[in-house]
């Protein structure tokens, strides 16, 4: 243990036996282990996980890996935060504790069983819930219970009939976890599962159409073979069921993010992509482009760029008044990725239309891509940038920069 302390920018001292041996700062969830050592649960949980089987401090070898919650030292921490919070110390909130692994068995196992009450059944499940959202240490523990495959089973245990409220608990808990190969491969080569999923995506529950979009998100991700994937992209209600999710923004902010993943997946595969875009894709990410947070702005200029690659989805997109402004407007605004897929879009919608070409011109895309060439952006950007303006060269307006000598000399130091 240190024998000083190192003082705070606030003006007060940690007492050395509230710091954490592995991390030197202020302990929240102090646990013991088998040797007496006391540390912070995520630091010596880390030290474990990287194969290490000794107590740090003591170096002895720790005789099982079970940690016990100090209860009398986390008080003391939170008395002493307490005492200092005139120097703004903040009184660290009591954790939860992970739940038991003999718990969470019986709780899949009461979930699973037919012969158990419905009530009994579901209140199981939502209890599995509740567990899996408190701490990323109980969606592990329930994880590694075999239980996905108890709650596959669940979700599509009568495909023939209307959905219950057993099957809603099963579905938003099964979306919590990545599916193996296995389990996709069954639900995606199975029609009577893809149905099924068709209607659940159309549910009358926001809650539900998330959730099995996410579940079709999740299958589509992790099925290896394009056949698989088409099983479930060629279905017309599926795309028109993830495309409704998005037209939802403000009255639930999650469909968006949700919403978004599925159909940029249902829009990797190429030969449906014009299902996408006769559900109103393109008019529908346009109108919602601009409430996306950033990973989510990027999926969506992908999504964009691959419709605009499909000459309906182009046309869709060139229609729409405001497609063109908002892809130059995007340019070098979001990050590196968004730029690349907003050039890629602009480069199809200008080779299809003519149009389109007036309205990228307005729009001020001439300095918006020689910009884009002097930045740091990606190679796949600039290609995109440089054939765009090739393309665009015979509609600069005569007093444009874009027909002067400066211009033909910007071609020598970014030749084609």
């Amino acid at each position: 243990m240190p024998g000083s302390l190192e003082p705070l920018d606030l003006g007060v001292q940690i007492p050395y036996h509230f710091r954490c041996p592995i991390s030197l700062e202020l302990m929240r969830d102090p646990v013991t282990v088998s040797t007496g050592q006391t540390y912070d649960r995520p630091s010596i949980e880390s030290w474990v996980a990287t194969g290490n089987t000794t107590c740090p401090v003591t170096r002895a070898p720790l005789s099982d890996f079970t940690l016990i919650p100090n209860h009398t030292l986390r008080r003391l921490i939170q008395d002493w935060c307490v005492a200092n919070r005139s120097f703004g110390v903040e009184r660290i909130p009591t954790p939860k504790q992970p739940a038991d692994p003999t718990h969470i068995r019986h709780l899949l196992a009461q979930s699973a069983s037919n012969s158990n009450p419905y009530p009994t059944r579901l209140s199981a499940l939502r209890r599995l819930r509740g567990l899996a959202r408190d701490l990323d240490k109980n969606r592990s523990t329930i994880s590694s219970q075999n239980s996905r495959e108890i709650l596959v089973q669940l979700v599509f245990a009568d495909t023939g009939s209307e959905s219950s409220e057993l099957t809603h608990e099963a579905l938003a808990l099964l979306v919590l976890f990545p599916l193996p190969e296995s389990d996709c491969a069954a639900v995606a080569s199975d029609p009577d599962r893809v149905a099924y999923l068709a209607r659940l995506v159309q549910h009358s529950s926001m809650e539900v159409r998330v959730n099995s979009a996410a579940l079709i998100e999740n299958v589509l991700a992790g099925s290896r073979t394009a056949e698989l994937r088409a099983e479930i992209s060629n279905v017309d209600e599926i795309h028109q069921g993830v495309v409704s999710i998005l037209r939802n923004p403000i009255a639930y902010p999650r469909a968006l993010k949700i919403g978004i993943k599925a159909l940029f997946a249902l829009c990797l595969v190429k030969q449906t992509r014009n299902k996408a875009v006769s559900a109103g894709a393109p008019e529908t990410l346009i109108n919602t482009l601009a409430d996306f947070e950033k990973c989510d702005s990027e999926r969506a200029l992908a999504t964009i760029e691959l419709l605009c690659r499909v000459p309906d989805g182009c046309t869709a997109f060139a229609a729409h008044a405001l497609t063109v402004p908002l892809l130059v407007k995007t340019i070098l605004k979001i990050s590196d990725r968004a730029t690349e897929y907003a050039a890629g879009a602009l480069l199809s919608l200008c080779s299809a239309s003519e149009r389109s070409k007036n309205d990228a011109v307005a729009a001020g895309v001439l300095t918006q891509l020689l910009l884009l060439m002097q930045s740091d952006c990606t190679d796949r950007a600039k290609r995109k940038a440089q054939l765009l303006l090739k393309l665009l060269r015979d509609s600069w307006p005569e007093d444009s920069v874009g027909n002067s000598d400066d211009f033909v000399c910007s071609e020598l130091v970014v030749p084609f």
